[in-house]
């Protein structure tokens, strides 16, 4: 075992401080990687404070972590040490049912996905994530970042890249077709880049047009505020794709009103509450209600890939790791453009 620095939150709500955690050996396929940085998700401040059920402390959160590889098992012929990398939202599954076999890791039914975090693993640990100076993951659930993406900005794209990657792709967004990115934060500043780069007409929508200048920056050709009723009327039948990326209750009747014929409404966000939804308004249209959790391994190597290609990195506000507990709290008063990330050397 190597004991190393980590934040963690103590107990549920409590403030996360620094302490130290056990990582354990390398074995035969495993990858010890040196994190550089790690990306601070909305699921972060859900788990710690226990917005989706009951959790385990104490917890160290991060499932975006960028890093360098300091030593391999005997096995491992995916990585070398020097090499970048990237941990995402799980750290192993069972391996061999339907899902995980076709590379919907993120499915698994054999027992489900080992979350990076408040989890517990095959052998009863429990798993503790980025935030913390290393980290030890089998070869199999670690992907490459390609030489074009920086570290820092590369991180983010481990959950917010890879959540909004999975459905727009799932959901043929590119030419032709119009998609709505709902929410412009951490995961929608990012869905409208991929969007825009899949060749899709990207429409945002948000609360205010406080963003729109960055919107239309980031690959957007229109913004439109929520809060204006007019905006439900000009853009009803409009769209073929809706990314709800808000992890608030919506009217979900007045957005899939927004929906063309055969138009998916897609939820990534999720909400604490659970939210009211009026049949007829799937019904007329053959509308579909849908959700996505991140993606796969192969899926989020494509993504990354992808994003070097096109160039996107996400947009980040590198903060040191005694900045953690106000950084959770600009999130939820969605101050910060766009995704807070922990440089771990200050851990």
């Amino acid at each position: 075992m190597t004991t190393v620095a980590a934040y963690a939150a103590p107990s549920a709500k409590a403030p996360l401080e620094r302490t130290t955690i056990e990582r354990r050996e390398v074995r035969e396929f495993d990858v010890l990687i040196d994190i550089k940085f790690a990306g601070i998700c909305h699921s972060d401040i859900h788990q710690a404070r226990e917005g989706w059920g009951e959790a385990t402390f104490p917890m160290v959160p991060g499932h975006e972590i960028a890093g360098v590889v300091e030593a391999v098992g005997s096995g491992v012929t995916k990585f070398a040490v020097g090499d970048h990398v990237g941990v995402g939202c799980m750290v192993d599954s069972c391996r061999e049912c339907e899902n995980c076999v076709a590379g919907l890791e993120q499915y698994c039914t054999g027992g489900g996905m080992i979350g990076t975090y408040n989890a517990v693993d095959k052998n009863g640990e429990p798993t503790y994530g980025g935030y913390s100076q290393k980290i030890v993951v089998d070869e199999n659930y670690t992907v490459r970042i390609p030489d074009g993406l920086a570290l820092d900005v590369a991180a983010p794209l481990l959950c917010a890249g890879i959540t909004t990657y999975s459905p727009l792709k799932h959901w043929n967004a590119g030419p032709g077709k119009k998609v709505a990115i709902l929410g412009m934060g951490g995961l929608g500043h990012m869905g409208v880049k991929i969007a825009h780069a899949l060749g899709a007409e990207v429409t945002v929508l948000s609360q205010s047009l406080r963003k729109r200048e960055d919107g239309l920056k980031l690959g957007a050709a229109h913004y439109y505020a929520t809060s204006d009723e007019a905006t439900f009327k000009e853009l009803r039948g409009t769209f073929d794709i809706i990314l709800s990326t808000v992890s608030a209750p919506l009217n979900l009747d007045a957005y899939l009103s927004l929906l063309k014929t055969d138009g998916a409404f897609v939820n990534v966000g999720a909400p604490e509450e659970p939210v009211a939804l009026n049949l007829f308004s799937v019904i007329a249209g053959r509308k579909t209600l849908a959700g996505s959790g991140i993606g796969g391994i192969q899926e989020t190597q494509e993504m990354l890939d992808f994003c070097a290609e096109h160039g996107l990195g996400s947009e980040i506000e590198l903060i040191s790791a005694s900045e953690i507990n106000e950084a959770y709290e600009r999130v939820l008063a969605s101050d910060v453009r766009y995704r807070f990330v922990i440089d771990t050397a200050t851990i």
